[in-house]
């Protein structure tokens, strides 16, 4: 073999074995490129789903936020409307009351009313007052002895009023205290749209 052949061989093997080195340290390269770029998607994925769920929550702190406000609103103006409602209700009770104590039954029941107080009162002496609008009813109410009916000085829409003195006992059966009463008391019994009842 020749020197010129023996340095193309040698040629030819210092070749081969550049690029067999340079074909291993680009396989090598080039899977450390895609471990790093494995590594950096599933980093950006935890970071991406990590956000997401950050946006989710405030998202739904937002929502819960707005609820509650509406609901609160959708609740006063519920009680708004109960409110006129009840004032509806009791304005159509007392023209009621007004329309009943034109009949014979309204002296009726101011005559039990009276007799009533007189059980309480046994036999001490007992002032009885009737509201201004019923003093043309006097002569269909009639008392013992130990008694003394009066017109009141000021109205009370009706029924009556009545003291004890010895025992410092007063009887309110008007209907402004009975009104009062019940309008203090007044609950709507019905499903509200909350789920719950409108008297809670």
């Amino acid at each position: 073999m020749t020197t010129e052949e023996k340095l193309q061989h040698f040629l030819e093997f210092c070749m081969e074995d550049a690029r067999s080195r340079s074909a291993k340290m680009l396989d090598e390269y080039t899977a450390a490129l895609e471990q790093t770029f494995a590594e950096h998607q599933d980093s950006a994925n935890r970071r991406a789903e990590q956000q997401v769920a950050l946006e989710q929550k405030q998202i739904e702190r937002e929502i819960n936020k707005k609820l509650s406000l509406e609901q609160i609103n959708i609740k006063r103006e519920y009680g708004k409307k109960q409110d006129e409602l009840k004032e509806k209700l009791f304005e159509e009770l007392k023209e009621r009351l007004t329309e009943y104590m034109k009949t014979p039954e309204y002296t009726k029941l101011l005559n039990s009313q009276i007799q009533k107080a007189l059980e309480l009162a046994d036999k001490e002496f007992i002032t009885v007052y009737i509201d201004p609008a019923d003093e043309g009813k006097l002569l269909d109410l009639s008392l013992p002895q130990k008694a003394d009916i009066q017109v009141s000085e000021y109205s009370f829409f009706g029924g009556i009023r009545a003291v004890i003195p010895s025992r410092h006992i007063l009887i309110d059966h008007s209907f402004q205290t009975k009104l009062a009463e019940a309008k203090r008391d007044f609950r709507f019994d019905v499903k509200d749209i909350m789920g719950g009842t409108a008297n809670e």
